[in-house]
């Protein structure tokens, strides 16, 4: 087969295969050589590029001649906008066998690896509360008002100097007196802020630099209405001072 060279950077030809019906085409630079030409081929077509044999058609369908240097630049050979590549298989596979997509394994990301992305569809419609994640946050606002209302009916029933008692879970039962009942700028919702008889608590009434209620540090703590207790509870001796 002659040999010539074409100045123009980029050729369209089109590719079959003998383990393909189908006929795509595609756009090569001329300054590959036919050995990278096969790797982007075997994107293509399915075939390793180890086991291809390249044949050159013209545009009239006829015969140039065979690809067969590795080496040689695909400009090298003549090869023009509106030629066809044909690929041969000598792996061993069947004709249509890359066609069949149910034997393709296909990937599948797991919900909770999808729900970590950022860039996803699902994130962007849960940032701008789009489709059924406008229906969440109306269910959720929904939800949290039910649950203000019932804090709000349990702290009705408690006022400040009371007497109470704290039952937290996993905690011990502690005695005190209200100091402040209501909302709060550090937390959602109505809390109950209790002086402790005992220096059982976490700070002195204040929060975050916003002083709520007066005690001595570590006697007071903020708790929900609905472990609170009011009641005629009297102090106890916690032992705290005891040697």
């Amino acid at each position: 087969m002659e040999v010539s060279g074409v100045s123009a950077p980029v050729v369209t030809v089109f590719v079959s295969s003998s383990l393909n019906t189908f006929c795509t085409e595609r756009r090569y630079s001329r300054s590959l050589t036919i050995a990278e030409l096969k790797c982007k081929l075997q994107l293509v077509v399915g075939s390793p590029a180890s086991c291809m044999e390249l044949e050159l058609y013209g545009g009239d369908d006829k015969l140039y001649g065979k690809l067969d240097r590795e080496d040689a630049l695909l400009g090298s050979y003549p090869v023009d906008d509106g030629c066809r590549i044909h690929v041969i298989d000598h792996s061993g596979a069947r004709l249509g066998e890359y066609e069949d997509v149910s034997k393709v394994e296909k990937y599948q990301m797991s919900q909770e690896a999808y729900d970590q992305r950022q860039n996803s569809v699902r994130s962007f419609m849960k940032r701008s509360k789009l489709g059924r994640y406008n229906e969440e946050l109306a269910q959720q606002k929904a939800d949290a008002a039910q649950q203000l209302a019932q804090q709000k009916e349990q702290v009705d029933a408690i006022t400040v100097g009371s007497r109470c008692e704290v039952r937290a879970t996993g905690q011990a039962p502690r005695r005190g007196t209200v100091m402040y009942v209501g909302l709060t700028d550090f937390k959602p919702g109505y809390w109950v802020g209790v002086r402790y008889d005992e220096p059982l608590g976490k700070h002195d009434g204040s929060v975050n630099g916003k002083r709520y209620f007066e005690c001595q540090d570590k006697y007071g703590a903020f708790v929900k209405p609905s472990v609170v207790t009011v009641g005629d509870f009297p102090e106890e001796d916690y032992g705290l001072d005891e040697m």
